[in-house]
């Protein structure tokens, strides 16, 4: 049985949004009164509160919800995390994957934390440098490890649907620190392993 998953949306923010996306409409030269667009307003309200819900969430507690003491000192990679953020020069999606590694230094967090940690940062306004930075250094400030590594590639709809409209291209950041920084071994074993497909 399908069923839509209920979001906890604060009344005030959604009603005052509504407000400006009716005026919007009205703007662009649309009937907001018109039968398929009386309630866009409030559904374009609710929506963009969901893409932003990352302002309300932090991502050292979720790394710390499931923080456990281990000796392991090998590379842990979480590759292939699907990310949906919101470019802030104009206010549309970008999209893909984000590839992350850390070495342990005594401790290991859950490996949902990781796509946890991606999901808050990329549920902000947000350009793709500083997505990039921020869950590397969400990591190493949270468990202290010998290193973390994040690579992240996306497409960017203001280049794809305006612009220079170039429906291909796809744009490549990366962030190191510790071991992944100064070692060119330990950082090409990750480029190795991320670009690795399953069987």
């Amino acid at each position: 049985m399908a069923y839509e998953k209920i979001e906890n949306y604060d009344k005030n923010i959604t009603d005052e949004l509504a407000v400006h996306y009716k005026r919007i409409l009205e703007l662009i030269g649309e009937d907001p009164s018109r039968e398929g667009l009386v309630k866009t307003p409030e559904r374009v309200a609710k929506a963009i509160q969901f893409l932003t819900k990352g302002y309300e969430e932090d991502g050292s507690s979720i790394l710390r919800s499931a923080m456990f003491k281990e000796k392991y000192q090998q590379m842990v990679v979480v590759k292939d995390i699907e990310i949906y953020s919101m470019c802030e020069h104009h206010m549309m999606p970008f999209y893909g994957k984000a590839h992350v590694a850390y070495i342990p230094n005594g401790f290991i967090t859950g490996l949902s934390k990781i796509a946890r940690v991606v999901e808050v940062y990329a549920r902000r306004l947000q350009v793709q440098e500083r997505l990039t930075v921020q869950i590397r250094d969400c990591i190493q400030n949270t468990l202290n490890p010998l290193g973390v590594a994040v690579v992240i590639e996306a497409a960017h709809m203001c280049m794809q649907l305006r612009g220079v409209q170039k429906q291909n291209s796809v744009t490549t950041t990366s962030a190191f620190t510790g071991t992944f920084l100064k070692d060119p071994r330990t950082r090409n074993e990750f480029l190795t392993l991320i670009s690795t497909k399953m069987h």
